[in-house]
């Protein structure tokens, strides 16, 4: 079911500390402009790589999830791994069938690259949150 590796997030207290961070330390140099996704509660950027992407993530507002995950993890770390699928419907009724928890009562929403999501409870992925993501039309 599951294509490739889209990207992997990661929680920042700070987008211009981790930026710097995997600009200068990691020589990376193409990394997208921060942007506000207000209805999932963050600001998000991605460092574009040769084979993936990173997304890191900032909490936005007090509601933010994130938010929750840097009260554990206050310097930050892997939030989430993401996998394209072809048809998100399909894979959020396969995860279902085979008794995993998806969140957000399964209702898919649109992500960062504009096309529908849906995670997976980390408790049904081995401990990782598990990102799901409708393969994008265009160049993403």
């Amino acid at each position: 079911m599951i294509g490739k590796l889209n990207h992997v997030g990661v929680a920042t207290p700070s987008l211009e500390d981790s930026i710097a961070l995997y600009r200068d330390m990691l020589g990376a140099t193409s990394i997208t402009e921060p942007f506000v996704m207000e209805e999932q509660g963050v600001k998000v950027c991605f460092v574009n790589l040769p084979n993936s992407q990173i997304e890191l993530l900032e909490p936005w507002g007090e509601k933010s999830p994130v938010r929750a995950f840097l009260e554990k993890n206050p310097k930050g770390g892997q939030h989430h791994v993401c996998f394209e699928v072809e048809d998100i419907i399909v894979a959020r009724d396969d995860m279902v069938a085979k008794g995993a928890t998806v969140l957000n009562d399964g209702k898919p929403r649109i992500g960062a690259h504009g096309v529908p999501v849906i995670f997976v409870h980390p408790k049904n992925m081995g401990g990782v949150l598990v990102e799901l993501m409708e393969t994008p039309k265009g160049a993403h």
